[in-house]
């Protein structure tokens, strides 16, 4: 049967990201189980899950809490709409949310992934202005970073960034204002942190200066632009964007949805530079990796403004069919009740720390450029020549290699081009962790020096 399904698995799914020409040729794996940190495929193989299942599962497969707040709901309901009537677990969670994000975020939408909750941001933005009191009709566009990601739907490529990824829906695309990113690695203005005074932001503000009176709002990844290849910004780069929205008029959208619940440190990365968005976008760990859950939280100011009667039209006409889905909404409240009670936030302060320590061998290593951390967050780029920064052809595929090897050796991890990316469960341990690191810093030796 194990063949058979394998078989099945390449007659009918396409999988998302994946060059299924490729894929046909290799030996692939099926995962059946899963406990803590640990996956384990249909022939019995075990690989610790080194990016967290696509960055969501924070507290480990088959957490018990988890697992008993969806067997509860499910004996209750396990779907209502929230058009027009409501149900108590969205609204328990509701009111969670707005007590742990950033203060002046007091509204919740809800929606079922990270593309969903940046689309209506965008949305928001956009129609808050429309009808606002002290709204501008005419601010209508957006400003977001070269690099970013933020989800695969029509709205969130439009403020993406990544050309490998976006250009070719470009004539689907609505226009927008693009910055340069902090990717200190590779400069944009070939300088170097510190000593460049954060060019890159007095670059964001000419173009707010420029555009502010036809801008409604800023999207970023605080902290970190994930997709990019975990592109971690300079000190500072945050609370500074902060203060140019607010100097200049525009609402700050902050996507949060690979940054969000723990992975950088702080249970939002925002906190790191205390700053308040007008509008967050939350997704993948808000139920530690069990269901599709989004929500988008704005502030009263900007809620109040689609308030109104029915024949004034300013409602906000978007919805999803399992918007505040029951079972989501359940074990997201279960997710949030594990952070406190296991003080999640602080017991993983000495594994980032571990984690530093054993990334500093990594810098020996002949073809490994740059290595960026944030907390659980890290990007390893692999690089043909170290002084120069050359980066290998793309149909060398190095990074694809790597993960490859790696998988050989019991951990499952995924690159972003030649960038390898690792960010476990925030539950794993020391131990498994220095596997971890031992096991790519392998792979990542034999696959670079076949190559030389």
């Amino acid at each position: 049967m194990n063949e058979k399904l394998k078989e099945w698995d390449k007659r009918y799914i396409w999988h998302p990201f994946t060059q299924m020409q490729e894929y046909l040729r290799e030996e692939i794996v099926v995962i059946e189980e899963g406990e803590g940190v640990i996956l384990k495929d249909i022939d019995g193989n075990e690989y610790i899950d080194g990016v967290s299942s696509l960055w969501t599962n924070v507290h480990g497969h088959r957490k018990k809490q988890l697992d008993e707040a969806l067997k509860k709901q499910i004996d209750k309901i396990a779907h209502s709409t929230l058009l027009g009537i409501s149900n108590v677990p969205a609204i328990r969670l509701a009111k969670r949310l707005v007590e742990i994000t950033p203060s002046g975020l007091e509204k919740v939408f809800y929606s079922d992934n990270g593309a969903t909750a940046v689309e209506i941001a965008i949305k928001m933005a956009f129609q808050y202005q429309k009808q606002a009191k002290d709204g501008n009709p005419k601010k209508e566009k957006f400003i977001s970073l070269k690099n970013a990601y933020h989800g695969d739907t029509i709205g969130a490529v439009s403020v993406g960034g990544i050309e490998l990824f976006h250009s070719i829906y470009e004539p689907l695309l609505f226009k927008t204002y693009k910055a340069e990113a902090p990717y200190c690695y590779r400069c944009a203005f070939k300088k170097e942190y510190p000593s460049c005074n954060m060019e890159c932001v007095a670059a964001l503000e000419e173009l707010m200066y420029q555009h502010c009176q036809e801008v409604t709002a800023f999207i970023i990844e605080p902290l970190v632009q994930g997709a990019a290849g975990i592109i971690v910004q300079p000190p500072g780069y945050l609370k500074k964007v902060r203060e140019l929205c607010t100097k200049y008029d525009i609402l700050m959208i902050a996507d949060e949805v690979a940054v969000g619940f723990g992975k950088t440190g702080k249970m939002f990365a925002c906190e790191h530079e205390d700053v308040n968005p007008d509008i967050m976008a939350l997704g993948k760990g808000i139920t530690g990796g069990y269901m599709p859950l989004a929500a988008t939280l704005t502030t009263e100011k900007i809620y109040k403004a689609f308030l109104g009667e029915y024949h004034e039209l300013k409602t906000f006409y978007h919805g999803h069919t399992y918007t505040g889905n029951p079972l989501a909404c359940s074990v997201a409240i279960a997710n949030l009740d594990v952070f406190e009670k296991e003080k999640v936030i602080e017991t993983i302060k000495p594994k980032i720390k571990h984690l530093e320590g054993l990334l500093k061998e990594f810098r020996d290593l002949e073809h490994v450029g740059d290595i960026r951390q944030c907390g659980f967050m890290v990007g390893i780029e692999l690089v043909k020549n170290k002084d120069t920064k050359e980066p290998y052809p793309i149909a060398d595929r190095m990074g694809y290699k790597v993960i490859l090897e790696a998988r050989k050796h019991g951990v499952i991890i995924r690159p972003l081009g030649d960038v390898i990316v690792l960010m476990p469960p925030l539950s794993i341990t020391l131990d498994q962790l220095t596997k971890l690191c031992e096991v790519t810093y392998y792979s990542i030796k034999k696959i670079t020096q076949g190559a030389n």
